[in-house]
């Protein structure tokens, strides 16, 4: 019989083993370009190199602490990364093309299950939605007072665009937020147009999953999921909503489950990438890699400066 303490050198090995795999797919990139700019390398696996060189650390660009908004800038961004993912591994991307056009950008890793080894410790949004809101919420202030700034603005992936909800609604983060951009967003949850989702997800609640305690509460019918949707609607008014979608998603079932529209005095923004360009094949990944979704972001976040978001050739996975 295998023991307690050997069992967790096995998934430690095998959960390392795992980024190192997926860090196999991209190389890192170096910490600076000559002109002085950071190298933007829209892939989605951009950021796990990094996080294998640099256990814990913030991505080159992220978490200064130092950093003062301009005016161009006002609000400081802070990144909400996905099931599974990190403050590294999930924004490889979005950190140094965020940080080259004068912002100052902060990634936090929330619902680590504490207690565990690196590289557990870069595998977040295992735990319960209300602890991660209360971690989003710590850091949140962090930045307030590190930057000055009255409000932030937040762009999340996945279950990061689900969980902040609980912040906003529950926390006092309905007057510190002013633009909330989500990729793959998943307000209905996941599943929601199958019947028997619906009552999965009622009858489990949050019942802990192995190694990810919160995912039940992404199910529709959950209990996480009505107090997101107290009030009838996932959203909170005074807050920018732009929901970026993509037809391939796979995890969040149907993709239109993220497509909430506003009701009156919401402000609401639903896109969905393969509506201007018929070569993006983004899937639930790959959304968060992609140059045409972050260039969408760009212009969530400074609608008054757009850019021109590219129609071009997006591969599934990687972006």
């Amino acid at each position: 019989m295998v023991s307690k303490n050997a069992m967790g050198k096995i998934a430690t090995a095998m959960a390392a083993a795992l980024l190192i795999l997926l860090g196999m797919t991209t190389t890192s990139p170096a910490l600076a370009a000559p002109n002085g700019k950071l190298p933007e390398v829209y892939n989605f696996f951009s950021g796990i190199p990094f996080e294998l060189s640099h256990p814990g650390g913030d991505l080159p660009g992220s978490n200064d602490w130092n950093c003062k908004p301009s005016p161009e800038h006002p609000r400081p961004v802070i990144l909400v990364h996905g099931t599974g993912g990190a403050k590294t591994t999930n924004w490889g991307s979005y950190v140094p093309m965020l940080r080259n056009r004068g912002y100052c950008v902060y990634a936090l890793t929330y619902g680590a299950l504490p207690g565990l080894p690196w590289p557990f410790t870069a595998i977040g949004g295992m735990d319960r939605q209300d602890v991660s809101a209360r971690q989003l919420d710590r850091f949140v202030e962090k930045v307030r007072r590190s930057t000055g700034a009255q409000t932030v603005d937040l762009v999340g992936h996945s279950q990061g665009t689900y969980m902040p909800t609980y912040y906003l609604k529950y926390l006092g983060g309905a007057d510190k937020v002013t633009n909330y951009v989500s990729l793959a967003p998943l307000w209905r949850g996941t599943g929601d147009v199958i019947p028997e989702s619906r009552m999965l997800g009622a009858a489990l609640g949050d019942f802990p999953m192995p190694f990810c305690i919160g995912c039940g509460g992404m199910m529709a019918g959950s209990p996480m999921h009505k107090k997101i949707w107290a009030g009838g609607s996932p959203y909170v008014k005074g807050i920018n909503y732009t929901n970026i979608a993509t037809r391939y998603d796979e995890l969040v079932i149907p993709y239109t489950s993220g497509l909430v529209p506003g009701r009156r005095g919401e402000n609401v923004r639903n896109i969905v990438m393969q509506d201007t360009c018929a070569q993006d094949y983004s899937d639930h990944l790959a959304i968060a890699g992609s140059r045409r979704a972050a260039y969408t972001v760009l212009n969530a976040l400074d609608p008054e400066h757009p850019v021109k978001v590219p129609c071009e050739f997006v591969p599934p996975f990687t972006g």
